[in-house]
Formats: C-alpha cells, structure tokens, sequence
C-alpha cells in the first residue's frame, strides 16, 4: 500500500500521493494542496449529511429500514413476545411505530446544525479526515453535532412519543428493568433511548455514504471528490 507523506512547498502543508487519481496524481506533480483536500472533504460532508437526512428524515426511514429500525431494547424486546401471545402485539407494534415515527420526524431537524459543522472545518481537521479510516466523515460529525443535535432531537421526540398510550408503561416498566440491571439505564426513559438510537441511526448513514465515496470517487461524478479520495 502506498504510504502517505506531507510535504511544505512555499509554505504550505502539502498532501502527497495516497488519495490522487492517476491523472491528477500526474496533473500536480504529486501534489495535493490544503485547499483541494478541505473542499474535498467539505464536499463529501455536505453530501453524506444531505444524503443521511433525506433517507432517513421521512416515512419509513427508520420503520422499513432493518439498519436503523429502533426496537425495543433489551429485556423489553423479549417480554414484548409474551403481549403477543396476550393479544397486545398490536399495542406493540403501535409503540416501536411511534418510536420510529419519532426518529423520521427529528431527523430532518439535524441538515442545518451538520451543515454548520461543514462550514468550520479546519484545514487540520481535513487533512486527519483524508488520512483516516472509511468513517472518519463520520467520526468528525459525531464529534462535532452529537451533543447540540441531541437537544435538538428530544423535544420533537417527546412529542411524538407521548401520543403513545403505552410510552408512560414503557419508561415505568424500563426504568424497574434497569434497576435490576434488565435494561441499560440509558435505555431506560424511551425519549432520550430513541433520540440516541435516531442519531445512531444518522451518524451510520452519513457512514455508509462516506464509504462508497472512499470505494469508488469516480462513480459520485464529483471532480474534486475523485482527486481527493481516489487512489490511483
């Protein structure tokens, strides 16, 4: 495997050989500079977030995608079995219904803060995500909009949740689970549970676009996407 160096010319960081195409590799002399790498990054954020939030941010995003799809969690999962054979099963499914209804309804809410988090993206940050694994887009997401997004996320969730007869019986149910060590105690409130597994859900989509641009740059039709992530 080719390796990957730094270089200064005039000054300036300089990205060598790893993620050039051929063409290009042979274009700029080797050469890639801070600013194909950070506009190449920037637009592969912006199109795994614009991606994420369009799959996931509308019906059945989550609900028909086994991905993503948020059950029940633990102790729960399994108890929910004896309701069916009680005839509550559909009690059940209304549940992980709303629960899911409730991620595809924050989601959208995410474009703008994800998009934000493109807009500071440092020169060093570009370079750590060019040189890092198939989900560093990912990682830098995370990093940067998990907290903010989560707050974001709640209220919307709550109120999805809360047309729910059966999500008081949840959180009173979970929350005895827990203390037995049944249900993770994070697991155990279903407003936060679902707005972590929805964000989950989010940062493993922008994930998996991150990956078919590392796997095949050309095939996006972007340009700068081929020069920066190609390995030719």
């Amino acid at each position: 495997m080719q390796r990957r160096q730094f270089t200064t010319v005039s000054g300036s960081l300089l990205w060598v050989g790893w993620a050039l195409s051929p063409a290009a590799h042979a274009a700029l002399g080797g050469l890639l500079s801070e600013g194909d790498a950070s506009l190449g990054v920037k637009t592969a954020l912006e199109r795994g977030a614009r991606s994420a939030v369009s799959l996931l941010g509308r019906t059945d995003g989550f609900l028909k995608n086994p991905k993503v799809m948020i059950p029940l969690p633990g102790f729960l999962k399994d108890a929910s079995q004896i309701l069916k054979f009680t005839g509550q099963q559909k009690k059940v499914d209304e549940l992980i219904t709303a629960m899911n209804r409730a991620a595809e309804a924050a989601v959208p809410e995410a474009e703008a803060l994800l998009l934000d988090a493109v807009k500071t993206l440092s020169v060093a940050d570009a370079v750590k995500i060019v040189r890092g694994n198939d989900t560093s887009v990912t990682q830098y997401f995370s990093g940067k909009t998990r907290v903010p997004l989560g707050e974001k996320f709640l209220p919307i969730v709550t109120e999805a949740t809360e047309k729910v007869s059966l999500a008081d019986k949840y959180n009173a149910v979970a929350g005895k689970a827990s203390g037995m060590g049944l249900v993770k105690k994070e697991d155990a409130n279903i407003q936060t549970y679902v707005t972590r597994k929805a964000l989950d859900g989010l940062y493993w989509m922008i994930g998996e676009e991150e990956k078919k641009i590392r796997k095949d740059p050309v095939g996006t039709g972007s340009e700068i996407l081929s020069k920066v992530f190609g390995k030719g």
